[in-house]
């Protein structure tokens, strides 16, 4: 049975990892973004919203996959976690990578909240990495990229 402190941590945890407690939240971001600029680049930024979502989601899966999985192989880098396209291909594809990066961050959330998940024990195909550490860098993460996202929204007129 977890003691106090393991609760707290966990419940903390989740709360990072869910969001939008100092900040928006994923689903305040993405929810009824303009088709039309999912694939447009402000003057003097690096990616368009499609990238930026896409990268989060297969980041995010990563480190889900290695955080579960003794056969995990490590993506190439840059090319593995960038989409090779500005735009989706389809409003679809969209709407496709918003539910896929909340399933991933449910199993995520799932995978702390359990009890039976020891967090501080290291994953014995890394090196040295503990479920901890991949919570805190997916949240790390997303709130990263988000702000990147929600600062994207506002320099394309889509933001409150």
């Amino acid at each position: 049975m977890p003691d106090a402190r393991d609760r707290s941590l966990r419940l903390h945890l989740l709360s990072l990892l869910k969001g939008g407690g100092a900040h928006a939240a994923f689903n305040d971001v993405v929810r009824d973004f303009p088709a039309r600029l999912r694939g447009a680049r402000p003057a003097g930024q690096p990616h368009t919203p499609w990238r930026l979502l896409e990268h989060m989601r297969i980041a995010q899966w990563d480190i889900l996959d290695f955080s579960r999985n003794s056969k995990y192989k490590s993506r190439k880098w840059p090319q593995e976690y960038w989409p090779p396209e500005d735009a989706p291909p389809t409003a679809a594809a969209w709407a496709r990578s918003v539910r896929a990066f909340d399933a991933d961050l449910r199993e995520i959330q799932r995978l702390v909240k359990d009890p039976k998940t020891d967090l501080y024990a290291r994953i014995p195909w890394g090196e040295g990495q503990t479920i901890l550490r991949e919570a805190l860098l997916v949240a790390d993460h997303n709130a990263y990229h988000l702000g990147e996202l929600l600062m994207l929204r506002r320099l394309l007129g889509a933001w409150k």
